[in-house]
């Protein structure tokens, strides 16, 4: 599916615990297809890895999930697996993502979740789903969900739909 010039979503949403953070991460796992792309943005301390660890809750994903800054990738199996891709520690990014296999990931039939992806910008396709969290406080996020393409921002207003009628439900 080719990107469509000004196909993109975007949806802003606060999360109060780090358990909200989860949710939202297990609520995107169900439609997420071999091949997706969800590049992390954030500041340490921002979520990211809580919301990994969500992701692969909602993929079945039973063991724990910690971030892989020091040996770059985790690979989960489930289905689709799951690849954890941290950035942080590359300096030359560009150049130690190619000689780790990042690029023949990102066109493999797992679902890449990078942190940090901000430093492969170069690398990720036109089309993915792109999340910054931001530090509120102690225990508050700020997370922008932002799709680019088609399938991505069908992808958004779904997962943004899920997350409005569980918390009019919880609310009600």
């Amino acid at each position: 599916m080719g990107h469509t010039p000004g196909s993109e979503e975007a949806w802003v949403l606060t999360t109060q615990a780090a358990k909200e953070t989860k949710r939202l991460g297990a609520l995107l796992a169900p439609f997420l297809r071999p091949g997706d792309i969800i590049a992390l943005r954030g500041d340490l301390g921002a979520g990211k890895t809580t919301f990994v660890q969500g992701v692969a809750r909602g993929l079945g994903i039973t063991r724990p999930v910690t971030s892989p800054s020091f040996i770059l990738i985790n690979e989960y199996p489930s289905t689709p697996p799951l690849f954890h891709i941290d950035c942080y520690r590359l300096e030359d990014a560009d150049a130690e993502a190619r000689d780790i296999g990042l690029e023949d990931l990102l066109y493999d039939d797992g679902v890449c979740v990078i942190e940090w992806a901000d430093r492969v910008a170069t690398l990720l396709p036109p089309e993915r789903i792109d999340i910054t969290l931001m530090w509120l406080g102690p225990d508050e996020r700020e997370i922008e969900v932002r799709g680019h393409g088609t399938r991505y921002t069908a992808l958004v207003r779904k997962l943004r739909q899920e997350w409005q009628a569980i918390h009019e439900a919880r609310d009600s």
